[in-house]
């Protein structure tokens, strides 16, 4: 009855429409994954289930209950249930292919944890091969099961889960590649040849599946992390397979890579992205697997079967074979140099077809865009390597180069016409993509700079000209004018680009007069459509004048710019512009403009000196007049979102930036400068005097003041700055921001603003609070973040149960910033908080004991699953154990063992300030509690505090806390053992690497790197081991140059 009662639960989880129903039946299988009776259960079910998702349930809970770590399961039960899935498998070859999947991955979770379990001397787990022997003889269907079987247990190996610790994997994957994973790659190799050497048959259904599951396996064994590095797709481009230096055959072999081309054309194209993944891996195996004839013969090989699918392309038009292509084309020159590719007996011919390719991809801009990254990185590192070339035979890239740059600038400019009339999504909408390759670009543009310069100067005047005609023709079409706008955004952008890839020792005086003409042209279409902006203004347009500026600034305006550079000849020429000082002019005439849509986004003064910018009349202007009347997003806007004045706290950054140049102690200066902040404060405590207000304007006034403020609070990092910010908002204007926090808790895009900027008021940045002995505003700066952060929290825990997919926004993200406030105020020693509580003030017990509240509201998965809310919750909780431990220790049991709970849970955390925070936390902790008990074993004439007596009388009286501390002792403990055991396998696996006759000396090394290291982290023990850890690269390399060439030093890394 049970079994049948399960059975339809697994019915209606998976199949039922109804939410309720569905929500009732997932709850109570949670309960029976959780029963006592579970383990047992599921055999019932997996012997006598009659419908899949019964098996599925059944196989789902094994992997859990062999998963957990608290109270494993005994070994001679783990290896009946290995045994049980493999005859289950193999006795039932007709099963779903999900339970057949969740089987199989039961096996590999097994298979993994239990690695180093021995039983009679037997590493029991170990024997896969021989595990899946028998399904690899058998029918098609078994040899399926059998392949998936080591591809699934090879992925299971290769990925780190966060239950248990990254040593432990790391210790498993290494020894899995030392003794197994070259052994299935073989295989796995050996079977793909046998199938390629059969006439497949394509119409055979089993036949594909075991093709497919077959170069599954092999990617996967290729894929695998060989030395711990943890790759991952944002580093595609750098890759290098670390294959260890026992795979050499396989890879000297020229047939391994034979087959993988072989196999691309003799298979369906629905296979061969996978092939294709295969030959990305191979490309990509270290360089020092090979010496440089070995090297020379593998690139050729690998350079023919390139050349041998662009001759033949018909497969490459489904987009993921050609995804991975042009991934495979990028590591032909990541991995090898281009003095190694030019001596290839093809090249000639295969740099032609490779540019064709290219320039094919790049004119049909529709097809697979985002591939075309790989493309332009080949070509990009092609050209950078034109000067560092020693090989004599010809390149040809001045032949080839031209050509994509040419391909790539025209088919964007023809895209935009395309575009506009089918409504098809802008590629300039993706600013990141566009930037991404406009950099790749900037270097193959300046490889033969002159055939760039004449093509930008050619396309540029045509459509500059033809958008001057339509701008003074009243007929014009406003589809024709917006072509030529987004023709000339995307010449702006190249432009921008271009210039922005000059290399200073590369370049001449004739290039410079090129970069030259080409500022010339950008400055004069600025000015035509300068005078459109009130009318008619193009933000994509506005937004690459502000990237090609931001290109210009970086390469001509600076310190290390020749004053007689070609490029002001010509701009003095034209345009009247002789310096820099008067280019800076230009630029922030065209930030100030009134009109224009992103006039806070240039405010990026790193690198150009503040100094040049504060004596420009144009900057002076606008610290006298910074207004809605002459910037208009500082206006009140009714038809926008609040969240869009975020780009006010950048503008008033650079704004406050510019100010402290020569502000010094001029007071008279900073109220001028402050006075439009001034009269919105004023009009916005006007608002607030009277009991019917228009509350949409005063939130917007009110959001607009407070990111201005923050703004200036950020670039005001000197102490006589701030001080005059600080008695400028205090104590006028802070009932004000407390009112709006009482008013509208419950609007995070009110609340978040202000409370960033108290944030940021209490962050001693640079030491800038430091208040006089005399002064008291420390502390009264404290009781006003105690009085916002009680009043936000007591009210925000009024909200009752919000939305799962609304915590963060509407109370989780406000929590955390008050937490980064309260530790901001904690830590930034300019108050002395003994002072509250000897004279009676409430302000610190508040602030703590609302967090005590806030945090007890929030579950501890949440803590760890919202990075910002996680960080700023660890980071004040080690301020607390370390300086406020007497509160720590007054707190309720429960409240103790939540945060000690939580400090367990952050251990295991992938960020790493996070886990360092915590070691840090219960360091505090466990150092308190040794300091209170020593002090309660002697006889003192002083008896402990209130607190102390309390918080050994809370641990004596719960022994789950010390239970909990021991717990949380034994992971670092065990971390630890964990690594000293990985360095002594680690140890032993090289120097039973070496020859027999360098052993002795490979030992000696190690002794050396250990010699007088003490078991501690003192200054004096680190350095001490640093210059053993010299001296230990020194010897070892020693060593290995006169060792043969069987032994690669790369392999101590794996």
């Amino acid at each position: 009855q049970s079994l049948a009662q399960l059975e339809n639960l697994c019915k209606q989880l998976y199949e039922t429409t109804d939410t309720t129903t569905r929500l009732q039946a997932e709850k109570a299988l949670v309960e029976f994954t959780n029963s006592p009776d579970c383990l047992s259960k599921c055999q019932l079910l997996l012997e006598r289930g009659s419908s899949s998702y019964s098996q599925l349930l059944a196989a789902t809970c094994l992997t859990k209950l062999v998963s957990r770590t608290n109270n494993p399961l005994p070994l001679e039960q783990r290896i009946d249930i290995r045994n049980y899935v493999l005859n289950y498998l193999a006795t039932r070859p007709k099963l779903a292919t999900f339970v057949t999947q969740a089987l199989i991955q039961l096996y590999a979770r097994i298979t993994k944890l239990g690695w180093f379990d021995c039983q009679k001397d037997d590493y029991v787990f170990r024997n896969a091969i021989t595990d899946v022997t028998r399904f690899l003889q058998d029918s098609v269907e078994y040899c399926i099961i059998g392949v998936t079987i080591l591809s699934q247990l090879t992925n299971e190996i290769n990925q780190a889960d966060t239950t248990h610790p990254l040593t432990k994997h790391r210790k498993i994957a290494s020894s899995f590649r030392d003794s197994s994973l070259f052994d299935i790659f073989t295989l796995s190799c050996n079977l793909l040849k046998q199938a390629s050497g059969k006439n497949l048959n394509l119409n055979d259904e089993s036949q594909h599946g075991l093709l497919m599951q077959l170069l599954k396996l092999t990617h996967n064994c290729l894929n695998f992390d060989f030395i711990g590095t943890s790759t991952d797709e944002s580093s595609d481009d750098l890759c290098t397979v670390q294959i260890p230096t026992s795979w050499r055959s396989a890879f000297l072999d020229s047939s391994t890579l034979q087959l993988f081309f072989d196999l691309y054309h003799s298979i369906p194209p629905s296979f061969s992205p996978l092939v294709l993944s295969c030959l990305v891996q191979i490309a990509s195996v270290r360089r020092s697997l090979f010496n440089n004839a070995e090297r020379a013969k593998f690139l050729s090989h690998l350079v023919d079967g390139v050349k041998r699918i662009l001759e033949n392309p018909q497969s490459l038009s489904d987009p993921n074979n050609y995804h991975e292509f042009c991934r495979l084309l990028a590591r032909l020159k990541s991995n090898y140099q281009l003095g190694e590719l030019v001596k290839v007996e093809n090249y000639p011919e295969v740099i032609r077809l490779i540019a064709n390719f290219t320039v094919t991809s790049l004119q049909h801009w529709e097809f697979a865009p985002n591939s075309v990254h790989y493309l332009l990185s080949l070509w990009q590192r092609l050209a950078a390597s034109v000067p560092y070339v020693k090989a004599t035979e010809p390149h040809m890239l001045e032949t080839y180069t031209p050509e994509v740059t040419k391909a790539y600038i025209t088919s964007r400019l023809e895209s935009v016409h395309i575009i506009l009339r089918d409504g098809l999504e802008d590629p300039l909408e993706d600013t990141g993509l566009v930037q991404q390759q406009l950099d790749q670009l900037s270097t193959i543009g300046r490889c033969e700079y002159e055939k760039t310069c004449a093509l930008l100067v050619q396309l540029f005047d045509q459509s500059a000209q033809s958008y001057q005609e339509l701008l003074q023709s009243a007929s014009a079409s406003p589809v024709d004018i917006a072509v030529q706008e987004g023709r000339l955004t995307w010449l702006v952008y190249i432009i921008g680009a271009v210039i922005g890839g000059r290399v200073s020792f590369a370049s001449t005086d004739e290039q410079d007069a090129m970069d030259g003409e080409l500022v010339c042209r950008v400055l004069q279409l600025m000015n035509l459509t300068d005078s459109r902006l009130a009318q008619a203004g193009n933000e994509k347009l506005e937004l690459a004048m502000l990237s090609f500026f931001e290109q210009f600034r970086k390469i001509y305006i600076g310190d290390q710019v020749q004053k007689s550079s070609k490029l002001y000849r010509r701009l003095s020429e034209v345009l009247g512009l002789n310096d820099e000082t008067m280019v800076l002019s230009v630029f922030i005439g065209k930030i100030k403009r009134p009109c224009s849509p992103v006039a806070t986004i240039t405010c990026d003064l790193g690198i150009v000196s503040v100094r040049k910018l504060v004596k420009l009349s144009a900057v002076q202007f606008m610290l006298n007049n910074h207004t809605s009347e002459h910037f208009s997003f500082l206006g009140i806007n009714n038809q926008s979102n609040l969240t869009d004045m975020r780009c006010r706290t950048t503008f008033y950054t650079a704004l406050g930036r510019l100010l402290m140049v020569d502000l010094g102690e001029d007071e008279d200066q900073y109220e001028q400068f402050m006075l439009p902040l001034t009269a919105a404060f004023e009009a916005v405590a006007q608002m607030f005097s009277t009991n019917s207000f228009n509350e949409q304007e005063a939130k917007r006034t009110l959001v607009g003041l407070v990111r201005d403020l923050r703004g200036i609070a950020f670039a005001f990092n000197a102490k006589t700055s701030f001080m005059m910010l600080f008695e400028w908002i205090y104590p006028s204007y802070m009932p004000i921001l407390q009112r709006a926090i009482e008013l509208w808790y419950h609007d995070p895009a009110c609340t978040t603003p202000v409370l960033k900027l108290m944030a940021e008021l209490v962050h001693n940045r640079s030491q800038r609070l430091q208040f006089d002995v005399s002064s008291p505003n420390g502390i009264l700066l404290f009781r006003e973040t105690s009085k916002m952060i009680t009043m936000y929290g007591n009210r925000i825990l009024t909200l009752g149960e919000v939305p799962k997919d609304q915590v963060y926004a509407l109370k989780l993200k406000g929590i955390s910033i008050c937490f980064s406030m309260l530790k901001a105020a904690l830590s930034g020693s300019y108050v002395n908080f003994g002072v509250f509580r000897l004279y009676g003030d409430d302000a610190l017990d508040n602030a703590l004991q609302t967090f005590i509240k806030l945090l007890l509201s929030i579950p501890h998965s949440d803590l760890l699953d919202y990075p910002k809310l996680s960080q700023s919750y660890y980071s004040l909780l080690e301020v607390l154990t370390q300086d406020h431990m007497n509160f720590i220790a007054s707190l309720e049991p429960h409240v103790i063992m939540y945060i000690l709970s939580s400090i367990s849970e952050g251990l295991t955390a992938l960020d790493t300030m996070v886990c360092t925070g915590c070691c840090s936390c219960l360091d505090h902790i466990v150092t308190y509690l040794f300091k209170q008990l020593s002090r309660s074993t002697k006889k003192r004439t002083a008896p402990l505090s209130q607190e102390s007596d309390r918080f050994l009388h809370i641990m004596q009286q719960h022994p789950e806390m010390i239970q909990q501390v021991r717990k949380l002792r034994d992971y670092i403990v065990n971390s630890r053992s964990a690594w000293a055991r990985y360095f002594s396998d680690l140890r032993n696996s090289i120097v039973n690497s070496q020859p027999p006759e360098k052993q002795q000396a490979m030992h000696l090394c190690f002794e050396n790197l250990m010699e007088g290291i003490e078991r501690n982290l003192l200054t004096k023990n680190r350095d001490r081991f640093t210059q053993n850890l010299s001296a230990f690269r020194r010897e070892v390399n020693d060593s290995m140059k006169n060792s043969t060439y069987g032994v690669n030093s790369n392999d101590m890394m794996s």
